[in-house]
């Protein structure tokens, strides 16, 4: 197989019937579908079942894997990748879906390129618009990484074709199980092992955000030993590869969404989660805006924090995305 695409499922009932409509309907031949029932409590390995009857030239191409209780998405992703047989690996959410010809044109990017990852760009669809958002190019592999680390490039797992064999060099990169967000931190390791990686300057997925606050609105106190845990594992496997501005940078990037809040409980985990990067705000690859909130929380203006959240955060972009 060219390519192996992981499809974890829970939870995704109303989704789950477009997501493998737009996979099974691809142009390639060459490619295994691997499905993982996470022990959805729904009625989403039904609607699948009955979705892929419709493709019955697909049947000896798709895998359906279950586990026997819900381990979460890292866990999923992982029974997905011990499965695979492909040349590569593509993730797909399983309430997103994809384009048409999306997985032929990053395999074919990948092969003229010799790259062990292709990344492109992508849709970030609304329930009423969409918006195209574009990636930044890359000459090679160490600026591709020192992008992610900057912030500059996203490292969501589902825009990013990635060789096989690359997790499984230097340490046998897998996802975190049992710490859900922050995740697909996960594919800046594989990006540190990377000798080759190419742009493909086209959107061939669509992310779906049905609620523009669901982030906030899943902020809890395991979602934040969560995420401090995936970005400690990432800091760990890069310290001497990397130098300590981009590892500073990156501890910014990662602490960054507690500015974009309007609880004074958050401003004070900034300012509590790796402090000693705080010096690099000036060094920080990011928007001016972006910096600004950096400097108010660093000199504790939470006052001005709150009134940027509340006047611009929550009127401007609700007219923006809504």
């Amino acid at each position: 197989m060219k390519i192996s695409v992981v499809v974890p499922i829970y939870r995704v009932e109303a989704f789950i019937e477009r997501c493998t409509r737009s996979l099974m309907e691809q142009d390639m031949e060459d490619v295994e579908y691997i499905f993982v029932d996470d022990c959805s409590p729904d009625g989403s390995m039904e609607v699948l079942k009955r979705v892929l009857k419709a493709y019955p030239q697909r049947e000896p191409q798709v895998k359906l894997l279950r586990h026997e209780h819900n381990k979460g998405l890292p866990a999923a992703r992982n029974t997905g990748l011990a499965a695979a047989s492909g040349e590569y690996i593509f993730h797909c959410d399983s309430d997103d879906y994809m384009e048409r010809g999306g997985l032929r044109a990053l395999y074919e990017t990948a092969k003229k390129n010799s790259a062990d990852i292709v990344y492109s760009d992508w849709l970030l669809t609304f329930p009423q618009k969409e918006r195209y958002m574009s990636c930044p190019s890359y000459d090679t592999a160490e600026e591709a990484l020192r992008g992610l680390l900057h912030g500059t490039m996203k490292y969501n797992v589902w825009n990013k074709l990635v060789k096989r064999e690359l997790y499984d060099l230097n340490g046998n990169i897998r996802f975190p199980e049992g710490h859900g967000m922050g995740e697909d931190m996960t594919m800046i390791m594989l990006f540190a092992r990377a000798r080759q990686v190419a742009y493909l300057p086209k959107a061939t997925y669509h992310y779906m955000r049905q609620n523009e606050n669901a982030f906030t609105a899943a902020r809890s106190e395991e979602s934040y030993d969560d995420l401090l845990f995936n970005a400690s594992r990432v800091i760990k496997d890069l310290e001497g590869k990397v130098s300590e501005e981009d590892l500073a940078c990156f501890k910014l990037n990662v602490k960054f969404p507690f500015l974009i809040s309007p609880q004074t409980v958050d401003y004070e985990r900034w300012n509590k989660w790796f402090s000693e990067a705080d010096k690099y705000i000036t060094a920080h690859k990011t928007s001016r805006r972006s910096k600004m909130l950096e400097r108010w929380a660093s000199k504790r203006y939470y006052l001005l924090l709150k009134a940027y959240y509340y006047c611009f955060h929550k009127v401007v972009y609700s007219i923006i995305y809504h």
